[in-house]
């Protein structure tokens, strides 16, 4: 159907679908509910929204991050596997929040789409409620932009942006951390969100020889398994293990292990002088990165700066209380590995793996 030059014109003639997007706040309503959370004065459907810091802090410090998820979309438009990129969309900030020892209050998050489809949208949003949910960290807003000619059709971006607060004197800046100190690896539910590039490498030079399955779960899942939130349990590792004033025992520094992965992320919260020296085969390889880094060719350095490789999060205690940390962890439901020690640096690598 075409329209003359004098015909009316209304945006959806343009390519906006004003009520497929009030049908989608609709839809989002109850699932934002879900992750209400002490301090929302006003959340969805304004034009901003509020949040109190909670009373218990006495010298509240806010930290923000944000993160999208990269590549890993390529796959859920191939897949058709829409109801996990949107954990994995909180996980990348809040999970990063976490590393100064914030807890997360709250999410925004922003859908960006040529075409609107409810249901492809509804799934997405409906992962980022149950990251927050998960997190303990409230869904107040977002945008959903409908942008015709912008996206491929069926395609989306995502990108998400979280607030935190830590009380001033318990930031974690890793300052504290010196030899000795010993490193903990919680284990990675997967390829988290970094990476995907070289891994629609693989999945492309594999071709109909891809595996079944990795670690039990049908290929793709194993490969769209959301990115592992650990802020519940390493908020009650801090709680139990506090670096205290004047101290040299507690957690001292955390790192997520992102982009970059061990080689690049673990420095960024160690201080100048300082080393993690890792013990190889101190943790598993996983079936799955076995299979990219067979499929790949490379080596256990490109392996260790490319993907997590199994470690999703790394924790730096002192040596006396490494273990009932671990134990504490482990309690939660937190797959722990000793990795390494502290030392000192010297003229070597940042991070050493042997």
């Amino acid at each position: 159907m075409t329209t003359s030059s004098t015909s009316p014109l209304s945006y959806k003639d343009a390519g906006v679908d004003i009520d497929a997007g009030d049908a989608l706040i609709e839809r989002i309503k109850p699932l934002a509910k879900k992750t209400m959370r002490e301090g929302v004065l006003a959340g969805i459907g304004g034009f901003g929204a509020l949040i109190d810091v909670p009373k218990r802090y006495k010298e509240p410090v806010l930290v923000s991050g944000t993160d999208g998820v990269g590549t890993k979309l390529k796959l859920a438009f191939e897949w058709d596997m829409h109801d996990t990129v949107g954990i994995d969309l909180v996980a990348m900030s809040v999970n990063d929040v976490l590393v100064q020892g914030a807890e997360p209050l709250f999410f925004l998050d922003y859908f960006a789409c040529g075409k609107l489809d409810v249901d492809t949208a509804a799934a997405v949003v409906g992962g980022i409620a149950r990251g927050c949910e998960l997190s303990g960290c409230a869904l107040i807003g977002g945008e959903t932009a409908e942008m015709p000619g912008m996206y491929p059709a069926g395609e989306y971006d995502l990108a998400g942006f979280c607030v935190g607060a830590v009380e001033k004197s318990k930031i974690l800046t890793g300052q504290s951390v010196k030899p000795g100190d010993v490193v903990l690896g919680l284990a990675s539910s997967g390829v988290h969100s970094n990476g995907f590039s070289l891994v629609r490498k693989c999945i492309e030079r594999a071709g109909a020889n891809a595996p079944v399955t990795l670690d039990g779960k049908p290929f793709k899942q194993a490969l769209m398994e959301p990115t592992r939130l650990y802020v519940k349990n390493v908020l009650a590792a801090l709680a139990a293990h506090p670096v205290t004033p004047g101290s040299s025992s507690g957690i001292k520094a955390l790192a997520h292990i992102t982009g970059g992965g061990l080689l690049e992320n673990i420095p960024r919260v160690l201080p100048d002088g300082t080393a993690a020296h890792l013990k190889k085969g101190s943790w598993p390889q996983t079936e799955l990165f076995a299979w990219l880094q067979a499929t790949a060719g490379i080596d256990d350095i490109e392996m260790n700066r490319t993907f997590n490789n199994g470690i999703g999060m790394v924790v730096v205690i002192d040596a006396a209380n490494a273990a009932a940390c671990a134990a504490t962890l482990r309690a939660a439901g937190e797959q722990v590995h000793e990795i390494g020690v502290i030392a000192a640096r010297g003229d070597g690598a940042a991070v050493v793996v042997a």
